[in-house]
């Protein structure tokens, strides 16, 4: 019988008697290891199970794009296709002073952004820290916890010198505020729910931005709320105004998003408001959602399908699942321990701890992947270290390249979401750069590769022409840029009053 991913169990020599084996001994060649053909047998297995196909790439852009169509035309759809109220490109022109609030899974982030033109700008922040008490106190106390800052910021940074703020100068400000929020105009919103951890009381299906304003007139600041925004719109306003070909900016980091700017004739879902057809608007498609429910598109395998039923919110964020790079780590263990389950791997050690829940981070895959070493020992370190296991080189090489599998299917997933805008909006022939953020893009070997390579497959030579890059910041620059668009607007009589 093959021994339990407890450690024990037993076999039979040829002599007919019976060995039990209940202990993990240091000595690697005393344990039972899988042979080199075994774990390629494996491999075999699941590279069938985790590779997409151009064809199927193709299929998922199709049904991809219809989902975007229907986000544009119904309201409360899976994909829900916000209207942001933020009216086209910036120039690259915008100038002044502006500041900027982010509010963070765990920090606070205020910014001076000083605009200098011509896609140029100087920024100047202090982060402050966000106790677990106040994520979940009264909302009214965490708005004034935030103006509490922008009042010690804007005290800090009033002075004569560059990069300070003159005295009695009143300034715009933009709010990154990356929470779902229905919105019907730009410094407006009604928070749907609260989401990374925050719970805090009495403001949900309330107007966050009135709450905010109260508390900035307790402190007396001399500070406009201009603009309340989601973090991918910011990222792709501040990514066109340094970058006037990006026409697209996505996140892929432990969620994933991603905004492009709608020709506002197209949101049939906001005809009632009277905006000129002719206007464009940035939508935030909160496009982890994709496929949820129904699962009808995408290729979830047994693996995916534990992650989501275990998940807190099961059936929910199906696209997001697949590819963000919370649940990347807690495919590769699932698949391990259904091989210890089958007496493949790690006989006679013991697996209790391979055994807990998202314990195998993401950052391991990365590790794995980009490992130099003949020997593989970025891979020793951490199944010795982490996991107390010892392995061969063969199950090494497996490891490795079961990571590279369940990371080149998230980054080609990934393609196929940006392929669907850019099939809708016709960018295919002109060509456009995609903003890119989130640790995945940014820290995952050869992630942005494997998108571009992904292009190419749904698109063949033309998609070449889509050119992925590092964003730039935009909860920070991006929020304070469309500040100063709004400002420009409201100025110029073109704000929207619904």
């Amino acid at each position: 019988m093959p021994a339990s991913r407890r450690g024990s169990g037993s076999f039979t020599l040829t002599t007919g008697q019976t060995i039990a084996i209940h202990t993990r001994t240091q000595d690697e060649e005393d344990l039972p290891h899988a042979t080199k053909k075994t774990m390629a047998d494996h491999l075999r297995k699941y590279e069938s199970l985790f590779t997409l196909t151009p064809q199927r790439m193709r299929m998922i852009v199709e049904a991809f794009t219809e989902t975007l169509e229907l986000g544009l035309n119904k309201p409360n759809q899976i994909v829900p296709m916000i209207p942001t109220y933020v009216f086209g490109w910036p120039t690259g022109q915008e100038k002044g002073d502006f500041l900027a609030l982010d509010l963070g899974g765990t920090n606070l982030r205020v910014c001076l952004v000083t605009l200098q033109g011509e896609g140029k700008f100087e920024i100047s922040q202090t982060k402050y820290r966000l106790t677990e008490e106040q994520k979940q106190d009264d909302g009214q106390k965490l708005f004034d916890f935030c103006a509490e800052c922008l009042h010690t910021f804007v005290e800090t940074n009033t002075g004569e010198g560059a990069g300070q703020l003159k005295p009695g100068q009143s300034l715009p400000l933009g709010f990154t505020f990356s929470y779902p929020c229905s919105q019907e105009r730009i410094d407006h919103g009604e928070l749907i729910r609260w989401t990374k951890g925050f719970g805090a009381g009495n403001t949900e299906g309330r107007d966050v931005a009135e709450m905010f304003k109260k508390s900035l007139e307790k402190y007396q600041l001399p500070i406009k709320l201009t603009a309340l925004i989601n973090d991918t719109t910011g990222t792709l306003i501040a990514s066109h105004y340094v970058n006037p070909k990006t026409k697209i900016a996505v996140i892929f980091g432990t969620g994933c998003n991603a905004a492009y700017m709608e020709n506002v004739k197209n949101i049939t879902k906001i005809e009632h408001l009277g905006i000129d057809p002719g206007a464009e608007m940035a939508i935030n498609c909160e496009w982890g959602a994709f496929d949820s429910f129904e699962h009808e598109h995408l290729p979830r395998t047994k693996y995916d399908t534990v992650v989501d039923d275990t998940s807190n919110k099961p059936g929910e964020q199906a696209f997001e699942k697949l590819i963000s790079g919370r649940y990347l780590g807690e495919i590769l263990r699932l698949v391990l321990c259904e091989l210890i389950d089958e007496g493949v791997l790690f006989l006679g050690q013991n697996t209790y701890k391979l055994e807990k829940p998202y314990c195998f981070d993401t950052a391991f895959l990365s590790l794995m992947e980009s490992d130099p070493t003949d020997e593989l020992l970025m891979v020793i370190g951490i199944f010795t270290h982490f996991f107390a296991l010892e392995t061969t080189l063969a199950e090494r090489q497996f490891f490795r390249a079961l990571a590279k599998l369940i990371g080149r299917r998230a980054a080609r997933l990934s393609a196929c979401g940006i392929a669907a805008i850019v099939s809708k909006m016709n960018y295919l022939d002109e060509g456009c750069s995609v903003g890119a953020d989130g640790s995945l893009y940014n820290k995952y070997p050869g992630f942005a590769d494997r998108v571009h390579e992904g292009l190419q497959d749904i698109f063949g030579d033309k998609g070449r022409n889509i050119v992925t890059y590092h964003a730039e910041d935009g909860s920070g620059v991006g929020s304070a840029i469309i500040a100063a668009m709004t400002k420009h607007r409201k100025d110029a009589g073109l704000y929207l009053n619904v």
